[in-house]
């Protein structure tokens, strides 16, 4: 029996098709749907796995694109970057904090080792 593809979740980034161009080069099947697919459709295809991709848009914006919490619950693991991200931590009930400045495209990564997030990591 096959495995079901890796959906990427669009939410408006530039790069989604890259993600699922990326995807499929290390020979696993994906499929590019938009974020506004109802979660049991999403879940119907019997994916192996859940890329929420970022966007232009900000939690904090009304009418903000958002993520089922039902999404978070199937047992289907999810990454999510730059926006899907914080979609999904939102959707966690996570606290999201706005930052001074918004992010759009390549930025720098700090890491900040004090926070014990990252302890027992791979450097």
């Amino acid at each position: 029996m096959a495995a079901g593809p890796v959906l990427v979740v669009d939410f408006g980034a530039q790069y989604a098709q890259l993600i699922a161009r990326r995807v499929r080069e290390a020979n696993v099947y994906s499929e590019l749907v938009p974020h506004s697919m109802p979660v049991e459709e999403m879940l119907a295809k019997d994916p192996q796995a859940i890329i929420l991709s970022g966007g232009p848009a900000s939690v904090f914006e009304p009418g903000a694109p958002r993520i089922d919490k039902k999404l978070f619950e199937a047992g289907v693991p999810v990454l999510g970057i730059c926006y899907g991200f914080q979609a999904m931590a939102y959707a966690l009930g996570a606290d999201v904090d706005k930052a001074a400045l918004g992010e759009y495209g390549k930025t720098d990564t700090v890491i900040d080792k004090a926070t014990g997030l990252l302890e027992g990591s791979p450097a």
